[in-house]
Protein backbone atom coordinates (compact mmCIF):
# COMPACT_ATOMS: atom_id res chain seq x y z
CA UNK A 1 0.00 0.00 0.00
CA UNK A 2 1.10 3.78 -0.17
CA UNK A 3 0.54 6.38 1.12
CA UNK A 4 -2.52 7.61 -0.87
CA UNK A 5 -4.72 4.47 -0.73
CA UNK A 6 -4.07 4.62 3.37
CA UNK A 7 -5.20 8.39 3.47
CA UNK A 8 -7.78 7.20 1.58
CA UNK A 9 -9.34 4.63 3.62
CA UNK A 10 -8.23 6.91 7.03
CA UNK A 11 -11.12 9.26 5.13
CA UNK A 12 -13.84 6.44 5.63
CA UNK A 13 -13.67 6.30 9.51
CA UNK A 14 -16.18 9.15 10.41
CA UNK A 15 -19.71 7.94 11.71
CA UNK A 16 -21.03 9.29 8.49
CA UNK A 17 -18.33 8.03 6.15
CA UNK A 18 -18.18 4.48 7.08
CA UNK A 19 -20.35 1.23 6.34
CA UNK A 20 -19.04 -0.25 9.93
CA UNK A 21 -22.28 -0.71 11.54
CA UNK A 22 -20.90 -3.38 14.32
CA UNK A 23 -17.99 -2.58 17.15
CA UNK A 24 -16.49 -6.07 18.33
CA UNK A 25 -13.65 -6.99 20.93
CA UNK A 26 -13.00 -8.01 24.70
CA UNK A 27 -11.31 -6.43 27.24
CA UNK A 28 -8.37 -8.65 29.03
CA UNK A 29 -6.80 -8.31 31.97
CA UNK A 30 -3.30 -8.37 33.48
CA UNK A 31 -3.80 -12.11 33.80
CA UNK A 32 -4.68 -12.85 30.45
CA UNK A 33 -8.43 -13.45 31.68
CA UNK A 34 -11.38 -11.80 29.13
CA UNK A 35 -13.37 -9.98 31.49
CA UNK A 36 -15.96 -8.26 29.32
CA UNK A 37 -17.11 -8.98 25.77
CA UNK A 38 -17.97 -6.13 23.27
CA UNK A 39 -20.59 -6.34 20.65
CA UNK A 40 -22.51 -3.06 19.87
CA UNK A 41 -24.21 -1.44 17.15
CA UNK A 42 -22.23 1.92 16.27
CA UNK A 43 -25.93 3.15 14.91
CA UNK A 44 -27.00 3.11 18.42
CA UNK A 45 -24.60 4.94 20.22
CA UNK A 46 -24.38 8.35 20.69
CA UNK A 47 -22.09 10.14 18.37
CA UNK A 48 -20.10 11.06 20.63
CA UNK A 49 -18.83 7.85 21.70
CA UNK A 50 -19.38 6.31 17.70
CA UNK A 51 -16.20 9.14 16.97
CA UNK A 52 -14.49 7.78 19.98
CA UNK A 53 -14.74 4.20 18.64
CA UNK A 54 -13.58 4.77 14.87
CA UNK A 55 -10.58 7.53 16.27
CA UNK A 56 -9.31 4.22 17.61
CA UNK A 57 -9.70 1.96 14.46
CA UNK A 58 -8.46 4.93 12.90
CA UNK A 59 -5.03 5.54 14.45
CA UNK A 60 -3.82 1.77 12.84
CA UNK A 61 -3.74 3.61 9.45
CA UNK A 62 -1.27 6.33 10.94
CA UNK A 63 2.16 7.06 11.23
CA UNK A 64 5.29 6.19 8.70
CA UNK A 65 5.15 3.98 6.01
CA UNK A 66 8.39 1.19 6.92
CA UNK A 67 8.33 2.46 10.47
CA UNK A 68 4.95 2.41 12.10
CA UNK A 69 3.55 0.70 9.13
CA UNK A 70 4.77 -2.23 8.32
CA UNK A 71 3.97 -4.76 4.98
CA UNK A 72 3.24 -8.17 5.72
CA UNK A 73 3.53 -11.02 3.00
CA UNK A 74 2.13 -14.09 2.73
CA UNK A 75 3.65 -17.02 1.25
CA UNK A 76 1.26 -18.66 -1.88
CA UNK A 77 1.43 -21.87 0.44
CA UNK A 78 -0.26 -19.78 3.06
CA UNK A 79 -2.90 -18.04 1.33
CA UNK A 80 -3.40 -22.12 -0.43
CA UNK A 81 -3.91 -23.28 2.78
CA UNK A 82 -2.63 -22.24 6.63
CA UNK A 83 -4.82 -22.03 9.42
CA UNK A 84 -3.32 -17.98 9.96
CA UNK A 85 -4.40 -17.20 6.69
CA UNK A 86 -7.65 -18.94 7.01
CA UNK A 87 -8.75 -17.57 10.23
CA UNK A 88 -8.28 -13.96 9.03
CA UNK A 89 -10.25 -14.81 5.40
CA UNK A 90 -12.80 -16.13 8.10
CA UNK A 91 -13.04 -12.88 10.36
CA UNK A 92 -13.75 -11.33 6.85
CA UNK A 93 -15.89 -13.22 4.77
CA UNK A 94 -18.06 -13.34 8.35
CA UNK A 95 -18.18 -9.66 8.33
CA UNK A 96 -16.80 -10.42 11.93
CA UNK A 97 -20.62 -11.68 12.88
CA UNK A 98 -19.59 -15.73 13.87
CA UNK A 99 -19.05 -15.44 17.35
CA UNK A 100 -16.66 -18.27 17.61
CA UNK A 101 -14.79 -17.32 15.02
CA UNK A 102 -14.04 -14.49 17.07
CA UNK A 103 -13.74 -15.89 19.94
CA UNK A 104 -10.69 -18.06 18.24
CA UNK A 105 -9.13 -14.63 17.61
CA UNK A 106 -8.95 -13.40 20.49
CA UNK A 107 -7.59 -16.21 22.45
CA UNK A 108 -4.78 -16.15 20.03
CA UNK A 109 -4.20 -12.62 20.45
CA UNK A 110 -4.27 -13.22 24.07
CA UNK A 111 -1.97 -16.45 24.19
CA UNK A 112 0.56 -14.40 22.19
CA UNK A 113 0.37 -11.23 23.40
CA UNK A 114 3.13 -9.87 25.70
CA UNK A 115 1.65 -6.19 26.91
CA UNK A 116 3.84 -6.27 29.93
CA UNK A 117 1.02 -7.02 32.68
CA UNK A 118 -1.22 -4.33 31.19
CA UNK A 119 -5.17 -4.52 30.86
CA UNK A 120 -6.22 -3.86 27.19
CA UNK A 121 -9.19 -3.76 24.50
CA UNK A 122 -8.82 -5.70 21.40
CA UNK A 123 -11.23 -3.81 19.05
CA UNK A 124 -12.48 -5.52 15.83
CA UNK A 125 -14.20 -3.93 13.23
CA UNK A 126 -15.53 -4.85 9.55
CA UNK A 127 -16.01 -2.28 6.45
CA UNK A 128 -17.06 -2.81 2.80
CA UNK A 129 -16.23 0.31 0.81
CA UNK A 130 -18.00 0.70 -2.57
CA UNK A 131 -14.55 1.83 -4.01
CA UNK A 132 -15.42 4.86 -6.28
CA UNK A 133 -13.66 5.03 -9.75
CA UNK A 134 -10.83 6.92 -10.47
CA UNK A 135 -11.18 8.80 -14.00
CA UNK A 136 -7.67 9.19 -16.42
CA UNK A 137 -7.46 12.82 -14.86
CA UNK A 138 -7.14 11.40 -11.27
CA UNK A 139 -10.22 12.61 -10.68
CA UNK A 140 -12.74 10.28 -8.37
CA UNK A 141 -16.23 9.85 -9.57
CA UNK A 142 -18.69 8.95 -7.12
CA UNK A 143 -21.16 7.92 -9.03
CA UNK A 144 -18.83 5.18 -10.78
CA UNK A 145 -18.21 2.53 -9.06
CA UNK A 146 -16.41 -0.70 -10.05
CA UNK A 147 -15.69 -3.06 -7.21
CA UNK A 148 -16.28 -3.53 -3.19
CA UNK A 149 -13.36 -3.61 -0.65
CA UNK A 150 -14.38 -5.65 2.30
CA UNK A 151 -11.78 -5.37 5.03
CA UNK A 152 -11.75 -6.01 8.96
CA UNK A 153 -9.55 -3.99 10.78
CA UNK A 154 -7.81 -4.58 14.28
CA UNK A 155 -6.08 -2.56 17.12
CA UNK A 156 -5.34 -3.40 20.64
CA UNK A 157 -5.54 -0.63 23.44
CA UNK A 158 -4.00 -0.52 26.50
CA UNK A 159 -6.17 0.56 29.82
CA UNK A 160 -4.91 2.41 32.02
CA UNK A 161 -6.22 3.69 35.48
CA UNK A 162 -6.78 7.32 35.80
CA UNK A 163 -6.36 9.49 38.75
CA UNK A 164 -8.70 10.68 41.58
CA UNK A 165 -9.82 14.22 40.80
CA UNK A 166 -11.79 16.59 42.27
CA UNK A 167 -15.36 16.68 40.94
CA UNK A 168 -18.09 19.08 40.98
CA UNK A 169 -21.89 17.59 41.86
CA UNK A 170 -24.30 20.56 40.78
CA UNK A 171 -27.33 18.85 43.69
CA UNK A 172 -24.75 19.37 46.19
CA UNK A 173 -22.85 22.28 45.19
CA UNK A 174 -20.05 21.03 46.31
CA UNK A 175 -16.76 19.53 44.93
CA UNK A 176 -16.05 15.58 45.98
CA UNK A 177 -13.04 13.46 45.67
CA UNK A 178 -14.34 10.55 41.98
CA UNK A 179 -12.87 7.36 42.18
CA UNK A 180 -10.47 6.92 39.18
CA UNK A 181 -11.38 5.40 36.19
CA UNK A 182 -9.66 3.05 33.62
CA UNK A 183 -9.34 4.93 30.32
CA UNK A 184 -8.68 3.15 26.97
CA UNK A 185 -5.00 4.62 26.02
CA UNK A 186 -4.23 5.22 21.78
CA UNK A 187 -4.02 1.79 20.26
CA UNK A 188 -0.66 0.31 20.83
CA UNK A 189 -0.33 -2.19 17.76
CA UNK A 190 -2.63 -3.63 15.08
CA UNK A 191 -3.76 -4.47 11.20
CA UNK A 192 -5.45 -4.48 8.31
CA UNK A 193 -6.36 -7.51 6.20
CA UNK A 194 -6.22 -7.45 3.24
CA UNK A 195 -4.13 -4.87 1.96
CA UNK A 196 -5.65 -1.96 -0.62
CA UNK A 197 -3.25 -2.37 -3.28
CA UNK A 198 -3.95 -0.34 -6.47
CA UNK A 199 -7.46 0.31 -4.22
CA UNK A 200 -8.48 -3.46 -4.45
CA UNK A 201 -7.84 -6.27 -2.08
CA UNK A 202 -4.89 -8.24 -2.24
CA UNK A 203 -5.25 -11.21 0.05
CA UNK A 204 -1.25 -12.28 -0.22
CA UNK A 205 -1.02 -8.89 1.76
CA UNK A 206 -1.84 -7.22 5.30
CA UNK A 207 -0.79 -3.80 7.12
CA UNK A 208 0.72 -4.05 10.28
CA UNK A 209 0.61 -1.08 12.74
CA UNK A 210 2.53 -0.51 16.02
CA UNK A 211 2.57 2.95 17.43
CA UNK A 212 6.34 2.72 18.68
CA UNK A 213 8.49 2.33 15.33
CA UNK A 214 10.97 -0.03 17.26
CA UNK A 215 8.45 -2.15 19.07
CA UNK A 216 6.93 -4.15 16.68
CA UNK A 217 5.50 -6.86 18.77
CA UNK A 218 7.11 -9.48 16.71
CA UNK A 219 5.07 -12.17 18.96
CA UNK A 220 1.88 -10.96 18.03
CA UNK A 221 2.70 -10.69 14.24
CA UNK A 222 4.17 -14.41 14.34
CA UNK A 223 0.53 -15.75 15.86
CA UNK A 224 -1.65 -13.95 14.00
CA UNK A 225 0.32 -13.75 10.45
CA UNK A 226 3.07 -16.51 10.78
CA UNK A 227 5.40 -14.53 8.42
CA UNK A 228 8.98 -14.05 9.29
CA UNK A 229 8.71 -11.14 11.21
CA UNK A 230 10.33 -8.00 9.36
CA UNK A 231 12.78 -6.02 11.56
CA UNK A 232 12.08 -2.56 13.15
CA UNK A 233 13.28 0.72 12.15
CA UNK A 234 15.57 0.76 15.02
CA UNK A 235 16.90 -2.75 14.34
CA UNK A 236 17.10 -1.78 10.01
CA UNK A 237 19.38 1.37 11.21
CA UNK A 238 21.74 -1.07 13.41
CA UNK A 239 22.43 -3.76 10.63
CA UNK A 240 23.31 -0.83 8.51
CA UNK A 241 25.61 0.92 10.29
CA UNK A 242 27.18 -2.55 11.28
CA UNK A 243 28.01 -3.11 7.77
CA UNK A 244 29.48 0.20 7.16
CA UNK A 245 31.76 -0.16 9.80
CA UNK A 246 32.65 -3.95 9.18
CA UNK A 247 33.42 -3.59 5.79
CA UNK A 248 34.78 -0.47 5.06
CA UNK A 249 37.51 -0.37 8.27
CA UNK A 250 39.60 2.18 8.64
CA UNK A 251 37.98 3.57 5.64
CA UNK A 252 34.74 4.65 7.75
CA UNK A 253 35.46 8.01 7.94
CA UNK A 254 33.60 10.96 8.62
CA UNK A 255 33.74 12.49 5.50
CA UNK A 256 32.39 8.99 3.69
CA UNK A 257 29.57 8.55 6.54
CA UNK A 258 28.57 12.61 6.00
CA UNK A 259 28.52 11.74 2.18
CA UNK A 260 25.75 8.75 3.02
CA UNK A 261 23.87 11.21 5.18
CA UNK A 262 23.85 13.65 2.73
CA UNK A 263 23.04 12.22 -0.12
CA UNK A 264 20.17 9.84 1.73
CA UNK A 265 18.74 12.89 3.10
CA UNK A 266 18.70 14.27 -0.29
CA UNK A 267 16.82 11.95 -1.40
CA UNK A 268 14.37 11.65 1.50
CA UNK A 269 13.94 15.68 1.09
CA UNK A 270 13.24 15.41 -3.01
CA UNK A 271 10.92 12.23 -2.55
CA UNK A 272 8.13 14.63 -0.02
CA UNK A 273 4.44 14.37 -1.61
CA UNK A 274 5.16 11.29 -3.46
CA UNK A 275 2.65 8.99 -2.04
CA UNK A 276 4.97 5.59 -2.69
CA UNK A 277 7.69 4.52 -0.64
CA UNK A 278 11.25 5.55 -1.14
CA UNK A 279 13.50 2.94 -1.25
CA UNK A 280 17.25 2.31 -2.09
CA UNK A 281 19.77 -0.90 -2.64
CA UNK A 282 22.69 -1.55 -1.34
CA UNK A 283 24.27 -0.84 -4.36
CA UNK A 284 22.73 2.25 -4.75
CA UNK A 285 24.21 3.28 -1.41
CA UNK A 286 27.61 0.72 -2.86
CA UNK A 287 27.85 3.93 -5.28
CA UNK A 288 27.94 6.87 -3.19
CA UNK A 289 30.74 5.08 -1.16
CA UNK A 290 33.05 4.71 -4.34
CA UNK A 291 31.99 8.58 -4.88
CA UNK A 292 34.08 8.90 -1.96
CA UNK A 293 37.34 6.82 -2.93
CA UNK A 294 36.04 3.84 -1.18
CA UNK A 295 37.58 0.47 -2.29
CA UNK A 296 35.88 -1.90 -4.51
CA UNK A 297 36.75 -3.95 -2.72
CA UNK A 298 35.31 -3.00 0.46
CA UNK A 299 32.12 -1.89 -1.42
CA UNK A 300 31.20 -5.05 -2.68
CA UNK A 301 32.24 -6.60 0.99
CA UNK A 302 29.96 -3.67 2.10
CA UNK A 303 27.21 -4.69 0.09
CA UNK A 304 27.56 -8.40 0.74
CA UNK A 305 27.00 -7.59 4.36
CA UNK A 306 23.45 -5.93 3.57
CA UNK A 307 22.37 -8.95 1.45
CA UNK A 308 23.03 -11.14 4.47
CA UNK A 309 21.01 -8.73 6.98
CA UNK A 310 18.48 -7.99 4.43
CA UNK A 311 18.35 -10.35 1.89
CA UNK A 312 19.92 -9.93 -1.42
CA UNK A 313 18.68 -6.71 -3.54
CA UNK A 314 16.12 -5.75 -0.70
CA UNK A 315 14.80 -2.45 -1.19
CA UNK A 316 15.40 -0.22 2.11
CA UNK A 317 13.86 3.00 3.42
CA UNK A 318 16.53 5.32 4.09
CA UNK A 319 14.30 7.10 6.85
CA UNK A 320 14.94 3.49 8.62
CA UNK A 321 18.89 3.71 7.44
CA UNK A 322 19.61 7.10 8.99
CA UNK A 323 18.43 9.74 11.27
CA UNK A 324 17.49 12.79 8.67
CA UNK A 325 16.11 14.99 11.23
CA UNK A 326 19.72 15.25 12.80
CA UNK A 327 23.37 14.78 12.38
CA UNK A 328 25.52 13.79 16.02
CA UNK A 329 28.78 13.20 16.83
CA UNK A 330 30.37 11.99 19.45
CA UNK A 331 34.05 11.75 20.73
CA UNK A 332 34.73 11.19 24.24
CA UNK A 333 31.86 12.68 26.67
CA UNK A 334 31.64 15.07 23.96
CA UNK A 335 29.09 14.97 21.64
CA UNK A 336 28.37 17.67 18.81
CA UNK A 337 24.62 17.92 17.38
CA UNK A 338 24.12 20.09 14.03
CA UNK A 339 20.96 19.66 11.45
CA UNK A 340 21.95 17.69 8.48
CA UNK A 341 22.43 20.49 6.15
CA UNK A 342 24.78 21.57 8.25
CA UNK A 343 27.02 18.46 8.81
CA UNK A 344 29.90 19.90 6.72
CA UNK A 345 30.82 22.10 8.98
CA UNK A 346 32.25 19.66 11.39
CA UNK A 347 36.20 18.46 9.88
CA UNK A 348 38.11 15.75 12.09
CA UNK A 349 42.33 16.84 12.01
CA UNK A 350 45.30 15.84 13.92
CA UNK A 351 47.56 18.70 15.41
CA UNK A 352 50.46 18.00 17.24
CA UNK A 353 49.46 13.98 17.42
CA UNK A 354 46.15 14.09 18.76
CA UNK A 355 42.48 13.95 16.63
CA UNK A 356 40.29 17.44 16.71
CA UNK A 357 37.18 17.70 15.97
CA UNK A 358 36.78 21.21 14.49
CA UNK A 359 33.97 23.26 14.17
CA UNK A 360 34.23 26.93 12.53
CA UNK A 361 33.14 30.05 15.19
CA UNK A 362 31.90 32.60 13.05
CA UNK A 363 30.51 35.03 14.48
CA UNK A 364 28.17 35.44 16.93
CA UNK A 365 29.47 32.58 19.29
CA UNK A 366 27.04 32.02 22.87
CA UNK A 367 27.21 30.10 25.52
CA UNK A 368 23.94 28.95 27.70
CA UNK A 369 22.48 31.86 25.81
CA UNK A 370 25.34 34.28 26.43
CA UNK A 371 27.26 36.04 24.02
CA UNK A 372 31.17 35.76 24.19
CA UNK A 373 34.18 36.58 22.69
Amino acid sequence: MNQKEISELRRRFRADKSAISRIYGCYVNCNKEIVSYLDESLGRMPQEEAEKYLGLLKKTLSGTLGKNLIDIVFSTRQVMDSDEHRLLMALRDSELKDGEIRENFYQKVIDSLDMEGSNYLILLAHDAYDVPHRGGDGEVQADASEQVFSYVVCCVCPVKDGKAELSYFPGENEFHNTLPRQLVAPPELGFLFPAFDDRAANIYNALSYSRKADELHQEFLDAVFHTEPPMSAGEQREAFQAALTQALEEACSLEVVQAVHEQLTDRIEQHKGDPEPLAVTAREVGNILQSCGVEEEKVAAFCESCGQQFGEGAALSPANLIDCRRFEVKAGDVTVSLSPEQSYLVETRIIDGKKYLLIPAGEGVEVNGMPVT
